[in-house]
């Protein structure tokens, strides 16, 4: 005599399984922008912490020395030797990022580059790594930054003399920025792998702005790994997204200490 057992349990049939999967990938599908998109806001909230912490620093040099500091001291042409320094304004700042150590191992009278300073030029300074840039930027420089000092615009006409706050051997009183602290840019982001001048202790860490944010161009200029525009620190120590559609004319007076001209709605709060 047989006996059947039927315990009421049956397998998915093939339809139901491509039902379940199907419904699993439209699922990823629809949380995985948003986890992205997560992922980027929270990269971009540090970035703009770190804008921060530079401000702070730059006006820990303007207490202590009363001027912010020179953009690049002792100027020296890419791929020339000489005596010419060419220190950043990104190393003198570096005792109010908590960097006393690392600064006291440079020595600031002999050039960035002399093998006397190679170990500490090579040494990673947490604060000038724009998280989002370590996303996308393949660049092995050592010691590299991914912001740099603005020392004006070419977009209204020549930056010549400098416009901006942070240029070659001078450095500026809050009274020689008559455009104000609010209405002026000081640093800003230029996020490039292969930009062979993005180390902190380089004094060629400066650009001009002569294109409109994250513009592709060879040229050093305000670009980032953020979509829709670029992380800058204002002289106040305010700190905005520089959208990549901003009228040229209110990005080229945000660039100027001198113009005349009054930028406030530059930019968008981060």
């Amino acid at each position: 005599m047989s006996t059947t057992l039927n315990d009421g349990r049956r397998g998915m049939s093939l339809v139901e399984l491509l039902v379940v999967v199907a419904v699993i990938a439209a699922l990823v599908a629809l949380l995985l922008p948003a986890a992205q998109a997560a992922r980027e806001a929270s990269r971009r909230a540090a970035c703009g912490n770190n804008l921060r912490h530079v401000g702070c620093a730059l006006h820990g040099h303007l207490l202590a020395r009363g001027r912010f500091p020179v953009g690049c001291l002792e100027w020296r042409a890419p791929g020339r030797t000489g005596k010419a320094r060419c220190l950043a304004w990104s190393a003198a700042i570096l005792p109010w990022l908590e960097e006393q150590g690392l600064h006291d191992r440079i020595d600031f009278g002999r050039p960035f580059d002399d093998p006397a300073n190679a170990a500490a030029a090579a040494t990673e300074v947490r604060l000038y790594r724009c998280p989002s840039a370590d996303q996308g930027e393949a660049g092995t420089l050592a010691g590299r930054t991914d912001y740099g000092g603005l020392t004006g615009e070419r977009i209204t006409s020549p930056n010549n003399p400098e416009k901006g706050v942070l240029v070659h051997d001078r450095g500026f009183a809050v009274r020689e920025i008559p455009d104000g602290l609010t209405h002026t840019v000081f640093v800003g982001e230029c996020s490039r792998g292969d930009w062979p001048d993005g180390q902190w202790i380089n004094g060629r860490n400066l650009f001009d702005q002569a294109y409109a944010v994250n513009w592709p161009t060879w040229e050093d200029e305000l670009r980032s790994r953020h979509p829709g525009g670029a992380m800058v620190l204002f002289g106040d120590g305010a700190v905005r997204l520089m959208a990549e559609s901003l009228d040229s004319r209110i990005l080229a007076a945000a660039c100027t200490r001198a113009g005349g001209e009054v930028s406030s709605s530059a930019g968008a709060a981060p």
